[in-house]
């Protein structure tokens, strides 16, 4: 499993998910119906979120951040990095030239899977889940090297499926009755993929829609600091 590492954005830090983000996790939460992503509502829940992400870190399942506002500091949201694949055993990094013969703690993937992605009703539609996708698609694709990076949304969440496809991923199709859904219905999975000779034209991309949102200084920070200032309950 890939070491737990802080990765800098433009306007958002993506923190390994730890117990000192609760409270910022049930503020973020609270505007929050339920929808087709697991989120955490209140104190309990929030903690289970938190010790569930940590276990899945030790095992090597997953690597999950909070999403920060560097301006304020105000946990937005969360994102995890999953289903890590490894095609011909772990390779450390930084890379060496030496044979491989044991499955050390800095094992980097061969492909994974960005996902589990929810962000407060104040931070949508704006620049911080472009910003937080480019810290994480860099990390995968320039740090570690990745071959792969898959994305997936229930068929039905077109808010999410629209994001993804605005990122420039490739439709990999729909598996239908792919697994039951939060809401209890089996549900159908939209399947999307960035392949590494990809990952510039996704850049630019990227890039260029941070740039036009910045342009437009869409009033994000004040709501953002009047959630960070909300009481918790």
């Amino acid at each position: 499993m890939p070491a737990p590492v802080i990765l800098h954005g433009r306007i958002t830090r993506l923190e390994p998910l730890a117990p000192h983000h609760i409270p910022g996790l049930i503020a973020a939460a609270a505007a929050l119906e339920a929808g087709f992503t697991v989120v955490p509502h209140g104190e309990q829940e929030a903690r289970t979120y938190v010790f569930q992400a940590e276990a899945a870190q030790l095992a090597g399942s997953a690597l999950a951040f909070a999403i920060v506002t560097g301006a304020d500091d105000c946990v937005v949201g969360a994102t995890r990095f999953t289903r890590l694949d490894y095609w011909q055993g772990p390779l450390t990094w930084p890379l060496s030239a030496e044979p491989v013969t044991a499955a050390p703690g800095g094992a980097i993937p061969d492909a994974v899977e960005i996902g589990n992605t929810w962000l407060t009703p104040a931070a949508r539609g704006g620049q911080v889940n472009l910003d937080a996708k480019l810290s994480l698609l860099t990390h995968a694709f320039d740090s570690w090297g990745v071959r792969r990076v898959t994305l997936r949304a229930d068929a039905r969440n077109l808010r999410s499926r629209a994001a993804i496809e605005r990122l420039g991923a490739v439709s990999d199709g729909i598996r239908r009755a792919h697994s039951r859904g939060l809401d209890g219905a089996v549900r159908d999975t939209a399947f999307y993929s960035i392949l590494n000779d990809e990952w510039p034209g996704v850049r630019g991309r990227i890039l260029e829609q941070l740039a036009v949102r910045a342009m437009r200084r869409a009033p994000l920070i004040p709501a953002l600091r009047a959630l960070a200032s909300s009481p918790i309950g």
